[in-house]
């Protein structure tokens, strides 16, 4: 099962990849800069937004960096992205 800590561990791989603040990829992920951040304190989000930032480091993870083998990577098929 996926949980908060799941998403704050992609949340510190992705910023420790690309070189960027938590507050940079929060606001990629969510359109909220503090969002992470929030999460790490203790907050919590919807399971739609949850779902959808897992979906987002998915589609946007740095090419040739491994994905975190404690997460398990959403599949999507192509004939679900159309």
């Amino acid at each position: 099962m996926l949980t908060i800590h799941h998403l704050i561990l992609l949340g510190e791989q992705y910023a420790r990849l690309l070189g960027v603040e938590e507050k940079t990829v929060s606001n990629r992920v969510f359109s909220d800069s503090k969002k992470l951040a929030a999460m790490r304190a203790g907050g919590d989000i919807t399971v739609g937004r949850f779902n959808a930032a897992i979906l987002w480091f998915s589609e946007n993870w740095p090419t040739g960096a491994d994905w975190p083998a404690e997460v398990p990577r959403p599949v999507v098929h192509a004939e679900a992205a159309e």
